[in-house]
């Protein structure tokens, strides 16, 4: 599990966090929404240990991960998938995929296997460089990497951004059925959809979402957070997300 405690964080003087907590669940899919500038990214940030934090705690498990560098927190089972993707478009996509495990000196056995599984079109493109990729392929890139090093937490900070809208409602279909212990995902679904089989598989990993996209968030989330000036003023199961409570903090 991982456990955010009344995190504050600022820049330049400014306090852009203001008692931030959390959590997200092992198998679960929890959604941080809230409008441009609010402070999503930060507190992304703030877990992988790319922003410091001024105070509070980020736990994974049993672990404090507060004043541990980003290479340890990924150590720890953090995985992390940024907005924009941030692949290496000089490299090859067989480059991009081995880099982060041999960064934590892992070895890559049958975890490529799986990632060629889901994303076929990847092994098709080995030696191809990542910059060439459509959004939805960098997309399906970014995320093989990151489970390549066998996360406990994923933080995806707007993974549908770039994607065209018919795959984003494709893939939150796909998420439906998959809620559904033994469904498979509809043969129509494209791009993301076979990753998110992985993600919310047997509940092992648990999955921090940012997201703008409320349909898409209330297609797959479990629970949500809604942020605005650097705080939590809203959270609960994503049933209870309602009319009000997106007209009050989500609509522009």
């Amino acid at each position: 599990m991982l456990t955010l405690s009344n995190i504050h964080v600022s820049y330049d003087g400014s306090r852009i966090l203001r008692d931030v907590s959390l959590t997200v669940e092992p198998g679960k899919v929890v959604c941080l929404m809230g409008r441009n500038g609010v402070g999503k990214t930060t507190t992304l940030k703030s877990i992988t240990g790319l922003v410091k934090l001024d105070s509070g705690s980020v736990k994974l498990d049993d672990t404090e991960l507060a004043g541990m560098k980003p290479d340890g927190r990924a150590r720890a089972g953090l995985g992390y998938v940024p907005q924009g993707r941030d692949i290496f478009p000089q490299l090859t996509v067989w480059e991009n995929l081995r880099i982060g495990a041999i960064a934590q000196g892992k070895k890559l056995n049958g975890e490529v296997d799986r990632v060629f599984g889901l994303f076929p079109v990847l092994k098709e493109m080995l030696q191809r460089k990542g910059g060439v990729l459509s959004g939805g392929q960098q997309q399906q890139l970014a995320i093989g990497r990151a489970l390549l090093t066998n996360p406990k937490v994923l933080l995806l900070d707007e993974p549908t951004e770039g994607i065209q809208p018919n795959i984003i409602d494709q893939i939150g279909e796909t998420i439906k059925k998959l809620r559904d212990d033994g469904l498979q995902p509809d043969p129509t679904a494209r791009e993301i959809g076979n990753a998110i089989k992985l993600l919310r598989r047997e509940g092992e990993i648990g999955i921090l979402l940012v997201e703008q996209y409320l349909d898409f968030c209330l297609d797959v989330g479990d629970k949500f957070y809604i942020m605005d000036r650097g705080s939590v003023v809203a959270s609960g199961p994503i049933a209870e997300l309602n009319d009000e409570i997106v007209k009050q903090h989500l609509t522009v």
